[in-house]
């Protein structure tokens, strides 16, 4: 055999060893990405229902707005009295 078919069949069993251990790496790492995503979805679901019973009773209602009857003290509400009237005469 000469130089230049032992660096082919080198070269092509270096591809052949290649695409197989890539193609076990992206087997390995699809199965993994599955169990992960189910893994941190229960994680979530956990955390969210620890969260609820640990601030049960002790966080006040987030329903309600306590600004709602805020008195009006903004003096530019009040400064023009001709707020209301009309000055476009072709309306």
């Amino acid at each position: 055999m000469n130089k230049k078919t032992t660096i082919i069949i080198i070269a092509a069993i270096l591809i052949i060893i290649g695409l197989g251990a890539g193609a076990y790496l992206y087997l390995n790492n699809r199965t993994k990405s599955k169990a992960g995503a189910k893994v941190s979805q229960k994680a979530g679901e956990a955390a969210e229902a620890v969260i609820d019973s640990a601030l049960k009773g002790v966080v006040p209602s987030m329903e309600t707005n306590p600004l709602e009857d805020k008195p009006d003290i903004n003096p530019a509400d009040k400064a023009n009295p001709y707020k209301n009237i009309k000055t476009n005469p072709f309306e």
